[in-house]
């Protein structure tokens, strides 16, 4: 009984975790560019217990007589990066991209991350110019495809950004010319390299023995043509409600199984302790 009590109240603490993870999706069903957890259980060790005589151990080498118990489940996350709906917005630094696993370059504090999250704004610089700096909704600097911050002179009159996400500050006088910059996009190879690090943003964990190009392409020069964005929109979540639901459902009976093979252990322990 103690060892199916102790199997139990492991599963229940990883199911707790699945439960947490669930809800933390459902919360984010309207979030701009959220990516859910996906959640997947794997077998800790078991333990082998023969109950082998020496004359069958000599003919049964797969261990076929024997008890062998485990010690309950581990919870194993990863982020899904399939494409999200588009909203369409109508606003002009609004911007989607419309193919899975391609991330735009922002500065922040010193580090370069990665977002899908295109909902783009123009904000003063500090350097005591007229220009404007291309920044997300937290203020952090969108790189260029050369990873330098995109800055435009405030003598425009509207922003126009094309597929391959060639952005053209069209000027208020004809006879000026436009001021055109490459958004940065790079897109990723291996994507469960990502961390995490909130309001959708990531960064990459240690390569270790990878090399960068295996991990991520830059979408620059040649290869510029392969990003694909859409002005005037934005991805939303890739939550869908019903199989959240359906997992939180398994999920909670699950739990309640385990926790019922627990109150069944410790009745029978009590019958024991009470036999004279």
């Amino acid at each position: 009984m103690l060892r199916s009590m102790i199997t139990a109240t492991n599963t229940m603490g990883q199911l707790q975790k699945q439960l947490d993870t669930i809800g933390h999706n459902l919360a984010n069903i309207d979030t701009q560019s959220y990516k859910r957890t996906e959640t997947s259980f794997s077998e800790l060790v078991r333990q082998q217990y023969d109950n082998q005589t020496k004359e069958t151990e000599e003919t049964n080498t797969n261990g076929e007589l024997g008890i062998s118990q485990g010690t309950g489940a581990k919870l194993g996350s990863s982020l899904v990066f399939t494409q999200g709906s588009l909203k369409q917005t109508g606003r002009a630094l609004d911007i989607a991209l419309t193919v899975p696993n391609q991330f735009f370059q922002i500065e922040v504090n010193g580090e370069i991350q990665y977002t899908r999250d295109g909902a783009l704004y123009l904000s003063p610089t500090t350097d005591g110019t007229n220009r404007l700096m291309l920044a997300t909704a937290e203020g952090n600097q969108v790189l260029d495809e050369n990873q330098n911050p995109i800055m435009f002179e405030d003598n425009f009159k509207e922003l126009v950004i094309s597929k391959d996400g060639t952005i053209t500050a069209v000027p208020r006088n004809d006879e000026e010319l436009p001021q055109i910059f490459g958004i940065g996009v790079v897109e990723f190879e291996r994507p469960q390299m990502l961390v995490q690090n909130g309001n959708n943003r990531y960064s990459l964990k240690d390569l270790g023995n990878n090399q960068l190009g295996d991990v991520l392409t830059f979408l620059d020069g040649e290869l510029r043509n392969e990003v694909s964005m859409q002005q005037g929109a934005l991805e939303m979540s890739n939550v869908d409600l019903s199989k959240e639901m359906t997992d939180l459902m398994i999920s909670q009976r699950s739990y309640q199984m385990n926790a019922k093979s627990i109150t069944m252990g410790d009745q029978m322990l009590g019958l024991i302790n009470g036999v004279r």
